[in-house]
């Protein structure tokens, strides 16, 4: 990277995941996600139990906001799963259960329209949508008793837009590039926190899940994540040689996920002051095993096909993921990066409780 620019060097992007429930859909490219979401479900049944204080819930309602929901079941799977704990925390304590008010959130452009077509018939709560940017404010002060956001903190809330010349993302970059990530990635996350901060009641929860690495390690081509970023960068580079695209397009765009490690989660809710961390653990690594390319390509487009879109055009959205699907392959067949071995990222599990104003 060339240096930042004073204006910041970032832009905020309006990247949302594919919706409807075509080929393409994340509806049916979501299967990573929820595998997150499974070995979840205990840790949610065990905290919620022992942390959960009941006496904050007034009016009889309880509020929850299910952040960055994108579209499709894993939403609705990770609700119910907070709803059953929260209920049987109530009937511990001998109290009535109250009603539960759900709130999804995802930014303007998500498909609300295919979520909420979705919805469980037979569901125990009433939903509503809050459209925005969860880096920001969603609620009104102290309204919501439970926030969960599972595998949606990676993404910053603006695309770095400083040369990265020959990558479009920090893996294996050099230590400016890293240092300019990880810098956004901070000042997110303290956005974040402080939005929650102002929305939850005080001694309310929040859950987040996260994919990052452990201490100490350099996210480089070495990990799976790593690899299919410079696979799908090579497939950029070979579409600008083509004329297809621009160069320097591709030289300046640098995809907007930050994968921090447990260290600098706990650093930045330290530093904002506002949580008490009642758990931060690792769940253990996703996608353990082989991994059809098929199905990582497939993931991928889901999740930035709309990124790319907004950045080059619609016209190269079909013939890009194509040639990364050949490269996957082709590389595969090179070393087997869709291995285990290969997996080195981990889900940090965190829970946090909002602290009583001071």
């Amino acid at each position: 990277m060339s240096g930042v620019r004073e204006d910041g060097a970032s832009s905020k992007h309006h990247a949302h995941m594919i919706g409807g429930d075509g080929p393409n859909s994340y509806g049916r490219n979501s299967a990573y996600q929820k595998e997150l979401l499974v070995p979840a479900h205990d840790l949610l049944q065990q905290l919620i139990s022992k942390h959960l204080d009941t006496n904050n819930s007034t009016h009889d309602t309880f509020r929850i906001a299910d952040l960055g929901c994108s579209v499709g079941g894993n939403t609705f799977f990770a609700v119910e799963n907070m709803i059953g704990a929260v209920e049987r925390r109530y009937e511990s304590d001998r109290r009535r259960v109250p009603e539960f008010h759900v709130f999804f959130n995802d930014v303007i452009g998500n498909d609300f329209n295919t979520l909420f077509k979705q919805l469980p018939a037979a569901r125990t709560y009433l939903a509503a949508a809050a459209p925005g940017s969860f880096h920001g404010r969603l609620f009104p002060k102290e309204s919501i008793h439970l926030a969960h956001c599972s595998t949606a903190l990676h993404w910053l809330s603006r695309s770095l837009e400083s040369s990265n010349k020959g990558r479009i993302h920090y893996a294996g970059a050099g230590r400016e590039v890293r240092e300019a990530y990880a810098a956004q990635y901070k000042r997110d996350m303290d956005c974040f926190l402080r939005a929650r901060g102002e929305e939850l009641v005080a001694g309310g929860l929040m859950v987040l899940i996260l994919i990052g690495y452990r201490d100490g390690f350099v996210l480089g081509s070495d990990s799976s994540i790593g690899e299919s970023f410079d696979i799908l960068g090579s497939c950029l580079y070979e579409m600008a040689k083509m004329g297809k695209i621009g160069e320097e397009e591709v030289d300046c765009f640098n995809l907007p996920f930050y994968y921090p490690c447990g260290a600098e989660v706990e650093a930045v809710i330290e530093a904002n002051g506002l949580f008490s961390v009642e758990t931060l653990t690792e769940m253990g690594a996703p996608m353990k095993g082989e991994a059809d390319p098929a199905t990582l390509v497939g993931h991928m487009r889901a999740v930035i096909g709309v990124l790319v879109e907004e950045r080059f055009g619609s016209g190269v959205v079909e013939e890009l993921f194509q040639l990364h699907l050949n490269k996957t392959i082709e590389r595969a067949r090179e070393k087997p990066f869709i291995y285990e071995s290969r997996h080195r990222e981990i889900i940090h599990f965190v829970l946090l409780k909002r602290n009583n104003p001071s």
